[in-house]
């Protein structure tokens, strides 16, 4: 099958090594040159995403059999069309314009499904969030309606941050939607991201929870299994099931989730491979998330999905901006027992960009803090040269 790869970061890396392991081919497009996954793909094209007739050439170009969206600046509507011309859109063309937008997203989860989530209100200028705070409440939280791994997004404390988050959003935005959410700020324990696999002809399978810490609104660290009630578990793979099956077709989504006192909220999903996920690389699953997503994206039958070992990764992160950063430390994290890393390839770096991502893996019932400190002492290892 011929897969075209819209963004080609260190998921579809990962993505495209799990491909090609089973013979696929794959096309990576992205908006700069070099890209990781461009760097073992069988083919490649630099183009800006948003342009809908920039996309619609390559489309018609390359024939793909699949279009596999790996992040959110893309024209989705444009997937309507390529599936009336036979082209599966992973996992769907609603799926991918839905989770694309947090608006859609919203509407549809507490709107149509009815499911728990935080409340929020829509602001389109500063007037506007202005607004919308005093509706939802202080402290709250502010995000741009479209833009990944937590870029653009703060929390307003006191009235005096309402311009500053509103800037910070805009500035944040993946896309030319000047639009962003507000969100009331849920009082939660902890919070976590299922792994949720929907299949054409199988049933929809869940990996063990995955738990996270955050700054800046993107992951530093994620360990599997997170420690979760079994009534709180039961309750998250309900909801997400919905959410899945509402948005319709096959593969892995990050379905992500805030713990509180008074249950389960929803809180995000991206339809593909998500960031946190990728302590699967640590071999605590039989299948990582990257070969899940293929399996399902193709039709090949996941029987079950097994956990085998608690992990944790910590990200490798660069704190300058480089057009050919470089990196020492390797020898030293490499000779660590239960370890492994990852250096994604990125050609340039600039401050929290991440660009590496350490994994620890230890047997299960191993307590979950060692694995995680040592996963992020491993990850300090590594240092980045700019």
């Amino acid at each position: 099958m011929k897969i075209l790869l819209l963004g080609s970061g260190e998921l579809g890396k990962e993505f495209t090594i799990a491909a090609q392991r089973i013979g696929q081919t794959i096309i990576a497009v992205d908006n700069y040159e070099n890209a990781p996954a461009m760097q073992v793909a069988q083919g490649f094209e630099v183009i800006n995403m948003l342009d809908g007739e920039a996309l619609d050439r390559i489309v018609a170009k390359h024939q793909p059999d699949f279009i596999v969206p790996e992040i959110e600046a893309i024209r989705t509507e444009r997937f309507y069309d390529y599936e009336k011309q036979g082209i599966t859109v992973v996992p769907s063309a609603k799926a991918a314009n839905f989770t694309m937008n947090r608006k859609a997203i919203r509407d549809l989860v507490a709107k149509e499904l009815g499911l728990k989530i935080a409340n929020y209100r829509y602001a389109t200028t500063a007037e506007e969030l202005t607004k919308a705070v005093a509706e939802v409440g202080i402290p709250c939280v502010v995000k741009p309606l479209m833009s990944s791994s937590g870029k653009g997004q703060s929390t307003i404390k006191t009235p005096e941050d309402i311009l500053k988050a509103w800037h910070y959003a805009v500035e944040g935005s993946r896309g030319d939607v000047i639009e962003v959410i507000v969100e009331a700020f849920v009082k939660f324990n902890s919070e976590i991201t299922l792994l949720t696999v929907t299949q054409n002809n199988n049933p929809t399978l869940f990996c063990a929870p995955i738990g996270h810490r955050q700054e800046r609104g993107d992951y530093q660290e994620s360990w599997q299994p997170a420690l979760i009630s079994d009534k709180d578990l039961y309750e998250a793979q309900d909801m997400a099931e919905k959410v899945t099956e509402a948005l319709g077709g096959a593969g892995l989504f990050g379905v992500e989730f805030f713990l509180a006192d008074d249950g389960v909220y929803f809180s995000e999903l991206s339809p593909r491979p998500h960031d946190t996920g990728m302590v699967t690389l640590a071999g605590t699953q039989n299948f990582n998330e990257f070969e899940l997503h293929l399996r399902a994206i193709l039709s090949l039958p996941i029987f079950e999905i097994t956990l085998e070992k608690v992990a944790a990764s910590a990200v490798i992160l660069a704190s300058e901006n480089s057009t050919n950063p470089t990196f020492t430390g390797i020898g030293e994290i490499a000779a660590l027992p239960k370890t492994d890393f990852r250096i994604f390839g990125k050609p340039s770096s600039r401050p929290y960009r991440r660009m590496g991502v350490a994994l620890v893996n230890d047997s299960l019932g191993t307590p979950l803090e060692e694995v995680i400190e040592k996963a992020k002492n491993a990850a300090a290892l590594v240092q980045i040269n700019y």
